[in-house]
Formats: structure tokens, sequence, C-alpha cells
């Protein structure tokens, strides 16, 4: 394992996008647990891309502009419905000093792993990436691929439960301003909103 992969790694996956986001917002609105569940599914969401990439669908999309925009306006809309869903649900980001209104870890997991999942970006990445840290002739290559992919989903999980757990220390702060919750939720759909527009216009 490289220290310029590991490097590369830790850049990428600290670099604040939708499953941030996601995983911001699920530590403000119910606390440290729901942040790691939220940042298991945005894990999650990163096989099926890590999976294109070792069968060889990445070169699909890669190749294929069709493809690649479906997908890619598939992860937009999906955005924007995030957006929605945030300013509309009230809830959504309710800080209570007893307890938050109770959602399921299945629906936080099912949020992250689309989030990632809808971003093709990410295949793209792979398709890039990981080739640049096996040989050509290497006669393991796809176990290694596979390997550095899992240690890539590694760091996602480790960087984004941080994120959430620094997050969910400072709920207490917020409990009772719900004028301060409420720009904070303005502000979580706005950012869904932003970021759906840079994958709107971001060229293969």
């Amino acid at each position: 394992m490289s220290i310029a992969f590991l490097l590369t790694t830790l850049v990428v996956v600290a670099t604040p996008g939708t499953g941030v986001v996601h995983t911001l917002a699920a530590a403000l609105s119910r606390g440290r647990r729901a942040s790691i569940v939220a940042a298991v599914g945005c894990t999650l969401g990163i096989v099926p891309h890590l999976l294109a990439t070792v069968t060889g669908v990445a070169a699909l999309l890669h190749a294929s502009a069709t493809a690649f925009q479906v997908l890619k306006y598939a992860g937009v809309a999906y955005l924007l419905y995030m957006a929605w869903a945030t300013v509309r649900d009230k809830e959504a980001l309710v800080v209570e000093e007893q307890r938050a209104a109770p959602v399921s870890a299945r629906r936080v997991i099912v949020r992250g792993v689309l989030i990632n999942i809808l971003n093709p970006k990410l295949t793209i990445f792979f398709f890039a990436f990981l080739p640049q840290f096996v040989s050509p002739g290497e006669p393991h290559a796809v176990v290694r691929m596979v390997g550095l992919g899992g240690v890539f989903m590694l760091a996602t999980f480790a960087v984004f439960a941080a994120y959430g757990v620094l997050a969910a220390s400072v709920r207490s702060h917020v409990i009772g301003r719900p004028r301060v919750m409420a720009w904070l939720r303005r502000g979580f759909a706005g950012s869904f909103v932003a970021l759906g527009a840079k994958l709107a216009v971001t060229a293969r």
C-alpha cells in the first residue's frame, strides 16, 4: 500500500460532498449513532462503483455518453429531492433534549447508499484512480483492485464517522434554538441543490 495512494484517498474522502452533508444532517438531527449509521450507508454506496470498475462497466460509462448522462441526471434528480425533503420535513433536523423523531437505521442507510450510487463521477474516479496503483502485468490485478477499494471504503467510513461524531458533539448547543435549526435545514437543502447543480454541469 503506497503512501501516494493513502494520501490521495484521504484527500478525496475528506473533501466535503453529498455524503458528508448527509452524515452531518444525521448527526445534528439524531445524534452520534445516526451519524455512524449514515456513514455506513455512504460507505456501502461505494460497493457498486467498485464492482463496476472491476467488472468493466466503468469502461462502458466512460465510453458511452448516453449511459453517463442518464446516471448523472438520476443523481441530480435525487439530490434535488433530498433538498426538497429537507425543507419540507420540519422534523428532519429537529433536535430534542430527550429524543429526536425516530427514523429507522435502514432508512438512513438507504439514503446514504442512494446518494453514492447515483454519483457517476465516483465510478469514473475508480476507473481512473485504482489502475494507477496496479502493475499492468500483475497476475492478481483484480484482487489488488478490490483490496485498494476496500481501503478506500474504510477511509470513507472513518472520515465520515469522524465528521458525524464532531457534529453530534455540538447538538446540545442548538437545543431549544429553533431558528438555528431552521437555518441549518435551509443550509443543508442549499448544499444539496449546489451539489446537484455541480453534478449537472460536470462533463465526463
